[in-house]
């Protein structure tokens, strides 16, 4: 055979391949005209588990939904893990991608499209994933779960196309039991938390008619804690404790504590509360749940509204010293009570002529006590979600009831106080983009003699972008409050002075 020509020896293995095949596609019809059915699956089945035995890949096929038919559909939360998970895994070897971007995120989202594969390693463990999709077909009704994919038509013989999505994901079986305990969860994790950075937040308020939560609003606050005007010190140990708050996971549940921190923002107006609040918010990633308490109708709403608060929010109470007056609303029934059988003699009776209760009965009936608010804040409800802030903010620290200041419902307490030299220099860099100048000096002398709020000085640094014109306009602000505090200060003298006369 070796001394055959070239095309001769190929033309020759050609024949002897067709032969063989032609006979092999004969045996295969002999047997299934000779060889019974079953006996046939038997010996395909048992061939097919021996190759599935001697193979060292294990396969795990991951779909969008879980349910059937009967049950109805519900969205997969592993899927959409890895997707979320896979989506910052892509390399130029993955030709198609899928984008897409909603109003709640920050950035665009990015998934790998059907057919495409993607390696990953997880603690020394190679493993392949692969995106699937397939169109399938519905009569009438499609009902694919979350996300809207609901639909019905009028004509119910009509054929419609929906997709059906689903991951395989590929890996040597001694590595089950690690893929199925350590890295499913570690997607899981990641996934929520690549989730989390790319989260806008957003700014929510209470329906006082109806005492919901409205619809969000995007909290588009530049605030952050690198432009904050802020005592640089106290600063730091609000960073610190914030920080220590979010990594403190095990160490509530080691302490079987409800993992929520409670901070109470005290001192004049215009030194920065709200700020304060924008700039945790930016920090954290958390939403904002600012609730008046006066709108609120009673106990009962306030109970729906804090369990309506999810997990990783900032519950805002401003201007809490006016809580201080729910404890006369509490008190308000009793004194209704001796003021009407003083009066008139007779016991109290809540029901009007016709056996109704009166406008004014019901009026305060729906009104949160300072109780309840206490028991709902610091009580068993506290403990139905955790990671959340509680922030308080007031003008007039000396008039909360001592009850609000005890731990657990405040933990920290900040002073924001008037400028300070660290908050100065903060916001001329905010405004002016200087570390500093020759009229500093004067500057830091002139705040030793009179107080002035962050938000004064932000206001005069507003009037120039010139660095010379601005300063000086700063310290002619200064002098003018200086002036008017001599000049009531006199004032007050002069009028103390004509009351000893008197």
């Amino acid at each position: 055979m070796s001394s055959l020509p070239n095309g001769e020896r190929a033309a020759t293995v050609l024949s002897a391949a067709a032969s063989l095949a032609a006979s092999a596609m004969l045996i295969r019809t002999i047997a299934s005209d000779l060889v019974p059915g079953g006996v046939h699956g038997y010996f395909s089945s048992t061939l097919h588990n021996i190759f599935r035995y001697l193979s060292s890949q294990h396969t795990i096929i991951i779909e969008e939904f879980k349910g059937n038919e009967a049950q109805g559909h519900t969205v997969n939360e592993l899927f959409e893990a890895a997707e979320v998970y896979l989506g910052t895994k892509t390399s130029p070897a993955v030709r198609k991608l899928r984008v897409g971007k909603d109003e709640e995120e920050k950035k665009l989202a990015v998934t790998i499209d059907g057919d495409e594969e993607i390696v990953d390693v997880f603690e020394d463990v190679k493993v392949t994933w692969r995106s699937i999709s397939r169109q399938v077909e519905s009569l009438g009704f499609g009902n694919m779960g979350g996300k809207g994919r609901t639909f019905w038509l009028e004509d119910p013989d009509e054929i419609v196309w929906s997709e059906e999505r689903s991951c395989e994901l590929s890996f040597n079986k001694k590595h089950k039991d690690k893929v199925l305990n350590s890295y499913f969860r570690y997607i899981l994790e990641r996934a929520k938390a690549i989730k989390e950075e790319s989260k806008v937040v957003k700014l929510h308020t209470v329906n006082t008619h109806h005492g919901f939560w409205r619809d969000a609003i995007v909290l588009d606050h530049p605030m952050t804690f690198q432009t904050l005007a802020m005592d640089s010190e106290l600063k730091t140990a609000l960073l610190e404790d914030l920080d220590n708050f979010v990594k403190g996971k095990a160490f509530y549940k080691r302490m079987g504590k409800t993992r929520r921190r409670g901070y109470l923002l005290y001192g004049p107006p215009g030194t920065g509360k709200s700020s304060l609040i924008a700039a945790m918010a930016n920090h954290l990633n958390y939403d904002i749940y600012d609730m008046d308490l006066t709108g609120v109708r009673s106990n009962d709403d306030l109970r729906l509204l804090l369990l309506a608060m999810p997990s990783k929010a900032i519950l805002v109470i401003e201007d809490v010293d006016c809580v201080v007056n729910l404890q006369n609303q509490e008190d308000n029934g009793e004194d209704q009570e001796d003021r009407e059988e003083a009066t008139t003699g007779e016991p109290y009776n809540p029901w009007d002529e016709d056996g109704w209760e009166t406008e004014d009965e019901i009026e305060a009936e729906n009104q949160v006590t300072l109780s309840g608010f206490l028991n709902l804040i610091q009580g068993l409800l506290s403990c139905c979600s955790e990671e959340q802030i509680l922030m308080f903010t007031t003008n007039h620290r000396e008039q909360l009831d001592p009850a609000l200041l005890r731990p657990g419902c405040i933990d920290m307490e900040i002073h924001m106080s008037y400028c300070t030299i660290s908050a100065f220099k903060q916001l001329i860099w905010n405004y002016l983009g200087l570390y500093d100048h020759p009229l500093f000096e004067q500057i830091e002398r002139l705040m030793g003699e009179v107080k002035v709020t962050p938000a004064e000085v932000a206001g005069e640094l507003m009037k120039s972008k010139d660095a010379e014109v601005s300063l000086q306009g700063i310290i002619e602000f200064f002098h003018k409050k200086i002036e008017q505090n001599e000049a009531k200060t006199a004032k007050d003298n002069g009028s103390t002075k004509g009351l000893e006369n008197i």
